[in-house]
C-alpha cells in the first residue's frame, strides 16, 4: 500500500512517514501543494494525507483540482484548521475524512486503514479495462466519458 503525505511541517512529516513505514506502508513525503498535486497526478496512491495550510498551493485547492481531474484516491485531511466551516468545506470538496491537529497517531493509522478498507471494497464493484468502465452495482458501462446503453441481456 502506497501513501502520499503532503505536509509542510518538516518534523511532523518525518514522524508521520516513519510511523506509516512501521505499519508497512510505502510513503512519499512532500512539503508543498504544487509538488503534492504533481505527485498525486503522476503516481497511483492508495490514499493521500493532506494538510490544508501549505506553501505554493493550499490543501483545499489541491483537493479541488484532484477531484476535478477525476482522481478519486481516498484523501484524509490532517490540519490545524478545526472550525466546523473548514471541516464541512473539506468534506464537501471531496475529502474522505478530516482529522485535526493535535492528533493521536493511533487514530490516524486507524483512519487510514478504514479508508483503505472502503477503497478495496469499492474496487470489487467497478471493473476497468483501458478506458472501458463497468460498474457492477449501477450496471452502467462507459468508454471514456461516454455512457454506453446496454440491455440487461447485453450487460449479463
Amino acid at each position: 500500500m502506497r501513501v502520499l503525505v503532503i505536509e509542510d511541517e518538516k518534523q511532523l512529516l518525518k514522524i508521520i512517514g516513519e510511523r506509516l513505514k512501521e505499519e508497512g506502508y510505502a510513503t512519499d513525503l512532500v512539503r508543498d501543494g504544487i509538488e503534492g498535486l504533481h505527485f498525486a497526478e503522476s503516481l497511483d496512491y492508495d490514499c493521500i494525507i493532506l494538510d490544508i495550510m501549505l506553501p505554493s498551493m493550499d490543501g483545499f485547492s489541491v483537493l479541488r483540482k484532484l477531484r476535478a481531474r477525476k482522481i478519486n484516491t481516498p484523501i484524509l485531511i490532517l490540519t490545524a484548521k478545526d472550525t466546523i466551516k473548514d471541516k464541512v468545506s473539506g468534506l464537501d470538496l471531496g475529502a474522505d475524512d478530516y482529522i485535526t491537529k493535535p492528533f493521536s497517531f493511533e487514530e490516524l493509522i486507524a483512519r487510514v486503514r478504514a479508508m483503505l478498507r472502503r477503497k478495496s471494497s469499492e474496487k470489487e464493484t467497478v471493473l476497468f479495462i483501458s478506458d472501458l468502465t463497468l460498474d457492477l452495482i449501477t450496471r452502467e458501462v462507459s468508454r471514456g466519458n461516454h455512457l454506453i446503453e446496454l440491455t440487461s441481456k447485453e450487460f449479463a
